[in-house]
């Protein structure tokens, strides 16, 4: 992976070409996806996703991510031009698909092992790779005229990448359904199908998310990142070792300070005040 760099302590240094916008506010990074003309998932856009979200990892002032977009289009997935001018290299490109989609997986993998929260905040058309990024958030709020699809299997290429994400969100018939027909769903089938959480009328989404982030941002940064953890591991266990799993992780969150503070804070009836510890 070539090196990358976070803009997001100095967002003034990315200049107007970024393709990543970072806005740090009270604890919540927004990362803005800014590819015109349809925020495609390019090599570029993947490396600076990922940089940011690995230099906010262990960053006690980022509580929350919220990941968004310029346009009327989320994210079109890949960049198809850039895959196909490939096709020209000695290889026929294989290198360089092979890169592009371990490059996606990271990307994906990193949302799913940041110990923080991330939102997908949704306007307008989220295909592909970009209904990847969707799914593989922790939580997607998206406006009432959005649209996902994973089109691959119109173009002879199947979205067996985006179909990793996809069908650990949405139930397994309907993530079939999508795949094998290709076929546009709306922001309601979205929903009714597990990828969004939330609907809102396109003029109050950012309000909408913000307000969400900032709900879990006043939370425990230490009881946000063990049960996201737990959350994600215990999925893939049976359920007898899920169980002893989860049991263990709630006896070593009852023993840190964060669980002492709440509960003796609600007992008390007061604000409690969170150290992370």
């Amino acid at each position: 992976m070539a090196e990358v760099v976070s803009f997001r302590k100095d967002p003034s240094k990315a200049g107007d070409g970024a393709l990543v916008i970072p806005q740090l506010s009270d604890g919540v990074l927004r990362l803005t996806l800014s590819n015109p003309p349809a925020n495609a998932l390019s090599i570029a856009v993947m490396e600076t996703l990922i940089g940011e979200l690995q230099s906010v990892a262990e960053d006690a002032a980022v509580r929350v991510v919220i990941i968004a977009s310029t346009g009327n289009v989320f994210s079109a997935g890949h960049d198809l031009k850039e895959l196909t001018a490939h096709r020209a290299d000695d290889d026929g490109g294989e290198a360089f698909f092979e890169e592009t989609f371990a490059l996606a997986a990271d990307l994906m993998l990193e949302i799913t092992r940041l110990p923080k929260p991330v939102i997908a905040e949704i306007d307008g058309l989220a295909t592909a790779a970009g209904c990847q990024l969707v799914a593989s958030c922790d939580l997607a709020i998206c406006t009432d005229t959005a649209t996902f699809c994973t089109p691959g299997v119109n173009i002879g290429l199947f979205c067996s990448t985006p179909m990793v994400a996809v069908s650990r969100a949405a139930h397994r018939k309907q993530a079939m359904e999508m795949l094998l027909t290709g076929e546009t769903i709306d922001a309601s089938t979205a929903k009714d199908f597990g990828l969004v959480n939330r609907i809102v009328p396109k003029q109050y989404l950012t309000q909408v998310v913000t307000k969400y982030a900032a709900v879990i941002a006043s939370k425990s940064p230490l009881t946000l990142k063990v049960g996201k953890e737990a959350f994600y591991r215990q999925l893939e266990m049976p359920i007898e070792d899920a169980y002893g799993y989860a049991a263990q992780v709630m006896v070593d969150n009852m023993l840190t300070a964060d669980a002492e503070e709440g509960i003796g804070a609600f007992l008390s009836k007061r604000m409690p005040q969170w150290t992370g510890e």
